[in-house]
């Protein structure tokens, strides 16, 4: 084999190896991307308006709060709501940053069943942005949401009534570093 061969091959390599890396470090974020523009895996979407059209039918509309690695309190001052397919829904959630530093928090949320994710709209919500808490502070979050009427005549999501919205709060990626 001559040397330009063999340096060719090495270069082919070299340029595989950085695109795998490349790939590895994108795939969190292009995977975020789609399902928040999908409502794939239970990711719920952003809504600019409210429905116009509000059905008779219900839906049981359940609140799951979670922290990670945070000296915090998080809870739904409701576990449940239930709301009309259509109609406008308002949840407040009280969060207490329990140290006696401020911290800057992100929430992550789905919902399950996961058939319902591209039918939770959100109008208004505490984790489109990181939050800063100062140390001691209680804050109440409002999320305001409705569940899309599209819901009712979707062939695999349709029977679903019953819809959890789990939220977790996390350290910021953005937070500074202790």
């Amino acid at each position: 084999m001559n040397a330009n061969r063999k340096n060719l091959i090495a270069i082919v390599c070299v340029f595989g190896v950085m695109g795998m890396t490349g790939a590895a470090f994108a795939a969190v974020p292009l995977y975020r991307m789609f399902c928040q523009v999908t409502g794939f895996g239970g990711t719920t979407m952003k809504a600019d308006k409210a429905s116009d059209i509000v059905l008779d039918e219900t839906v049981l509309v359940r609140f799951d709060t979670n922290v990670r690695g945070l000296p915090m309190t998080f809870k739904a001052e409701q576990s449940t709501q239930r709301v009309r397919i259509g109609e406008t829904g308002l949840a407040y959630f009280d969060v207490t940053n329990t140290s006696d530093k401020p911290i800057q928090v992100r929430a992550s949320y789905n919902v399950s069943p996961e058939q319902t994710g591209p039918y939770f709209q959100k109008l208004q919500c505490f984790c489109f942005t990181d939050q800063t808490l100062a140390a001691g502070e209680t804050r109440q979050f409002p999320m305001q949401y409705f569940i899309a009427p599209e819901l009712a005549t979707d062939r695999e999501a349709k029977g679903a009534r019953d819809i959890t919205l789990s939220y977790t709060f996390y350290p910021s990626v953005d937070a500074p570093k202790a």
